[in-house]
């Protein structure tokens, strides 16, 4: 069974027992993340219940495994002859999620 969500504005495709990183959130020290915006739940080859946009009575529940940060970007400003030059770092920050159970 997978069902396709909605999350800070991007499409995940996922299953129980996937592990994913999502945009982080503010939560209550919960160890448990509730997805309510289901756009399709499907089984195997089947045909997939499409929602409008989207289910209801459909959620996925997933279980916080870890806050982790992204692969290290570089920014880099530079314009000729002026002798200017910047060099910056961004390292994004993730929730690890293990995805536990699709109702719907």
């Amino acid at each position: 069974m997978y069902a396709i969500i909605e999350d800070s504005g991007s499409q995940l495709k996922v299953s129980e027992g996937d592990i994913v990183e999502i945009d982080p959130r503010e939560r209550d020290d919960k160890d448990t993340i509730v997805f309510d915006r289901v756009l399709a739940i499907g089984e195997g080859e089947g045909a997939a219940r499409l929602g409008h946009p989207y289910l209801a009575g459909a959620k996925v529940t997933a279980e916080l495994l870890d806050e982790i940060l992204g692969e290290k970007l570089h920014v880099i400003k530079y314009k000729r002859r002026k002798g200017y030059r910047r060099k910056i770092g961004h390292r994004q920050q993730y929730l690890r999620v293990k995805i536990s159970s699709i109702e719907g």
